[in-house]
């Protein structure tokens, strides 16, 4: 039997936010996927991310979208026009797929709430033109909170910004490489990476430093799978893959895995910042090839021991549905069995999730 770490206490976002308001700081509400947090930051702007909110009745927001649109914007756009968000001080939408281009344009131009809305257009792939181009959407960025703000941060103040989320992401990484070792249970575990979501780099760092100065000497459990996807929501999932015997050992998630990022090198900082997000992980919101991803997957599945990964996707999520049939096909080819399952946020998991992710890890156990 592994020994299991008693869980740190997280602060919950409405107390993280309450407590930044109380200090005259500013919030934004920021959508997914990649974001310059550390440009927030530099502003006394704290970034809290919009991952729906799973489990919510999308009805109000359904009214405005297309029936096939992703119910991370659907549930985003619901929560927004019932009120949930009206503590942010301006509205963040990454241009990250059509769904989320397609609701900023919502926002700005048919139901305008009350805050500014900031649309950041971000380019696809990792070359030099895509480094340029963010660099300059960062430094349009700049401006706006400028604006908004009335403070201009010089460039020592945002290289300090800077310097703190290069080490809370450090500290993350450590975290995902060093799971194992960390005697949590995978809904304790998660809740600890995704804390990163909306607390700020200190704070976050503080929580990530204790938990690995109490990692234990704990034996690894279960058939190893990759968990692949956007948002592991419903969190049930992680308890379907305990249940068939199998355990995480490693995520290919885009709200953890593939922002992982790695420090940038320029003495710039909105290059600096484009490049630590541009240098991530491959990822399907980046416009990666099928060739990096398939690679990554097999480097993750190499290092941690991982028999199959299990796509955890989002219904009409189309930026990871285009990759599947290639995907799967070369990790096939690799020798790397996986299974696709498909959920709504709004709803519960339903049985043909659970017995699809019995069949794979009794496939390859």
């Amino acid at each position: 039997m592994a020994a299991v770490s008693q869980p740190q206490e997280i602060p919950s976002r409405k107390t993280v936010i309450r407590e930044h308001k109380q200090r005259g700081g500013r919030v934004a509400a920021v959508f997914p996927v990649h974001q310059p947090r550390a440009l927030f930051r530099a502003f006394d702007v704290l970034p809290v991310e919009v991952w729906g909110p799973p489990g919510i009745a999308t009805t109000g927001g359904d009214s405005h979208l297309q029936g096939y649109t992703c119910s991370i914007v659907r549930s985003g756009l619901a929560f927004l026009l019932s009120g949930g968000l009206k503590v942010a001080d301006l509205l963040v939408v990454p241009h990250a797929c059509d769904s989320l281009q397609g609701l900023g344009s919502i926002l700005l131009d048919l139901v305008k709430p009350d805050q500014p809305v900031v649309p950041v257009y971000q380019p696809r792939g990792d070359a030099e033109a895509a480094v340029s181009f963010f660099s300059a959407e960062l430094r349009s960025l700049f401006e706006r909170l400028v604006a908004a703000t009335g403070t201009r941060p010089s460039n020592a103040e945002l290289m300090a910004a800077i310097d703190r989320e290069e080490e809370a992401d450090a500290l993350l990484a450590r975290l995902d490489a060093e799971r194992a070792t960390l005697g949590l249970g995978e809904r304790d575990l998660y809740r600890l990476l995704r804390s990163r979501e909306y607390l700020p780099a200190e704070s976050f760092a503080a929580l990530a430093a204790s938990a690995l100065d109490r990692r234990l000497d704990v034996a690894r459990e279960g058939v190893p799978v990759i968990l692949s996807g956007i948002v592991p929501e419903p969190m049930e999932v992680f308890d379907l893959i305990a249940a068939a015997g199998g355990a995480v050992v490693a995520d290919d998630l885009a709200c953890c895995g593939r922002r992982l990022y790695p420090p940038g090198t320029s003495s710039d900082p909105f290059r600096r910042m484009a490049e630590s997000i541009l240098g991530g992980p491959p990822d399907s919101t980046r416009g990666s090839s099928v060739g990096q991803r398939s690679a990554h997957l097999c480097q993750l599945a190499a290092r941690t021991g991982a028999r199959a990964i299990v796509f955890y996707l989002v219904k009409f999520c189309e930026p990871e549905l285009f990759y599947l049939p290639l995907l799967r096909r070369a990790l096939e080819r690799a020798g790397i069995r996986s299974q696709t399952v498909e959920v709504d946020l709004a709803d519960p998991l339903s049985r043909q999730v659970a017995t699809r992710v019995e069949a794979l890890v009794e496939m390859v156990s």
